[in-house]
């Protein structure tokens, strides 16, 4: 089949509040396009496919979907995908886009955010660029960008770094790594952790950075608690801290 017969993979952005009991209207943090090329599709790769259906659900109350939400066909990444992860081309996802070519467009959603940006689906976008597939992001919320921008710190030149190590030792050697990399050449360096894991990783931290080390926690990114802070690590550490504990959270420092 020719290029022009082929389905295009859509990657749709997910709103952000995944776990937290908030639903704002979709319409706040979704784009009109957005909301309408999600509405017509029929065919899905997901990260998890019950998160998936939970989102489709929420658009189909503005915008109809072409099926009931059992007819879908909808695809989900191996669980070893979502602990391993899937950008070092280990994983072969061409099976999972068939559809697309056989014609049929095809839609790639994380539980939240942007697939494949701090989400698994590199290998799906990969397998698309392998297979002759046209590939459209859409817009929508990413909360690294939006981290990023409201920080404060180097937006000309940062790095995303995954998540720290869990071993207090390990995550210690690890910050004082980012920190002394930050500090010399003016990289802003952002990482994320479980929402349970918040209050550690702040305490870890403010224990382990310089005084005047400038750090940035954004908790709740679009959401009605929305809360961002970034002052020198000696301020913080005047200041009873106030991570959210059960919110999703980005963290940033730079000089």
């Amino acid at each position: 089949m020719s290029a022009m017969n082929k389905g295009t993979l859509y990657l749709i952005p997910a709103p952000l509040d995944l776990g937290t009991g908030q639903t704002p209207p979709l319409g706040d943090v979704l784009p009109e396009l957005t909301l309408q090329t999600a509405s017509g599709l029929r065919h899905w790769v997901a990260e998890n496919a019950k998160s998936l259906r939970a989102y489709l659900k929420r658009v189909n109350a503005t915008h109809p979907l072409p099926c009931p939400l059992q007819e879908m066909d909808i695809l989900e990444l191996p669980r070893a995908v979502h602990k391993q992860g899937d950008h070092d081309g280990q994983f072969d996802a061409r099976p999972l886009l068939r559809a697309a070519q056989e014609g049929h467009d095809v839609g790639l959603a994380s539980e939240a955010g942007m697939p494949a940006v701090a989400d698994p689906g590199s290998s799906v976008v990969r397998a698309a660029h392998d297979l002759g597939l046209r590939v459209m992001p859409l817009v929508g919320p990413m909360s690294l960008l939006l981290a990023l921008a409201a920080s404060g710190l180097n937006g000309q030149n940062f790095a995303f770094v995954g998540y720290l190590p869990q071993d207090p030792a390990q995550r210690q050697a690890r910050l004082k790594q980012l920190e002394q990399l930050a500090l010399k050449t003016g990289q802003t360096q952002i990482w994320i952790e479980t929402p349970y894991r918040n209050a550690a990783m702040l305490s870890s931290m403010l224990q382990t950075l310089q005084p005047h080390t400038r750090l940035c926690v954004a908790s709740g990114l679009t959401l009605t608690q929305q809360n961002i802070r970034t002052q020198t690590v000696a301020q913080w550490r005047a200041k009873e801290p106030d991570a959210e504990s059960d919110t999703p959270a980005v963290f940033a420092i730079g000089a």
